[in-house]
């Protein structure tokens, strides 16, 4: 999976913008804050990747046999698994429309999420997952009602 997103960044990197404002190519080293990730070569990720990884690497290596860091790592990762659909929900928001936006994409999202909270329920997890698990659910949710909320006839997209 990380191979193929090298492979699709590394494809992002090499295809030519046409939206760009600016001629001035970015790079790793310019540190403007603005530019972050919008980046121009590949291996400015590849650096930022690396110096990303090695110390975290390194750190859980480290505390490996520390209960609370592996917890407090995974409370992390499920937080963060949990909070991919608000980026789409605030946009949705911002700009009052889903236009473009594929509710097939959310209702397989909900499907998902619905089944791994329900995974989490069934097998007693840590009550984090499924609080995590719960969020998704909701944050899907709201993604539909703005599909309802924002078209003109909300059946079309949702059938």
């Amino acid at each position: 999976m990380i191979l193929t997103m090298l492979v699709m960044l590394n494809l992002c990197c090499s295809v030519p913008n046409t939206n760009r404002i600016s001629t001035k190519q970015q790079h790793i080293t310019d540190l403007d804050p603005r530019f972050f990730w919008s980046w121009d070569g590949f291996e400015d990720y590849l650096i930022f990747l690396l110096a990303f990884t090695l110390p975290c690497a390194f750190t859980t290596l480290l505390l490996l046999y520390s209960s609370l860091f592996v917890e407090s790592l995974g409370f992390l990762a499920v937080l963060t698994e949990a909070m991919l659909g608000l980026p789409q929900l605030l946009q949705n928001q911002r700009n009052h429309s889903t236009t473009g936006m594929s509710v097939n994409m959310v209702l397989l999202w909900m499907a998902g999420d619905s089944f791994k909270t329900a995974y989490f329920a069934l097998k007693e997890s840590p009550l984090h997952f499924l609080l995590c698990g719960l969020t998704q659910v909701l944050v899907d949710l709201a993604i539909l009602y703005q599909v309802c909320l924002y078209s003109l006839d909300p059946w079309d997209k949702l059938v």
